[in-house]
């Protein structure tokens, strides 16, 4: 038994290993269209003028910027609906919940009157307002209404 172990415990010659390797892909034809520099030889630095003005393309239609084709416009959205009634009378006892709260002498109220009055307008609006939210799609909305979760 030898009681001596190499410090390592890959292949004694990584760099023969290697070649074999590289060797076994050039025989497959891995890398046959990537461009060797030692082959091609020193390439010739492109130089750019900045005073030259840019040739025009000869088939633009004038008036048009070519800039402007990358950048997406989005359509007009389409109008907000008229609010109902309801929905206004809502809105109505939010605001006046706030005015309530803020400022009771408006209404010649003391705070301690103003400010349940003005907690119960306003719970009264938002639940109003979530009272009357739609669940179903819009009656307009056609055949395909999207994803349903």
């Amino acid at each position: 038994m030898n009681a001596r172990r190499d410090s390592t415990d890959g292949p004694e010659n990584v760099d023969e290993l290697f070649a074999e390797i590289v060797a076994g892909l050039e025989r497959d034809g891995v890398g046959k269209d990537w461009l060797d520099l030692d082959e091609a030889g020193p390439q010739e630095p492109r130089t750019i003028v900045a005073d030259e003005p840019a040739p025009e393309p000869a088939d633009e239609p004038e008036g048009r910027d070519p800039a402007d084709e990358d950048h997406y416009v989005p359509p007009e959205p389409p109008p907000f609906p008229v609010l109902r009634a309801s929905t206004l009378a809502a809105l109505g006892l939010f605001v006046l919940g706030i005015l309530l709260l803020v400022a009771p002498g408006i209404f010649g109220l003391q705070a301690r009157i103003g400010t349940p009055l003005s907690l119960v307008a306003l719970c009264a609006g938002v639940g109003w307002l979530i009272l009357r939210m739609r669940n179903t799609p819009p009656p307009d909305s056609g055949w395909d209404d999207g994803a349903q979760v």
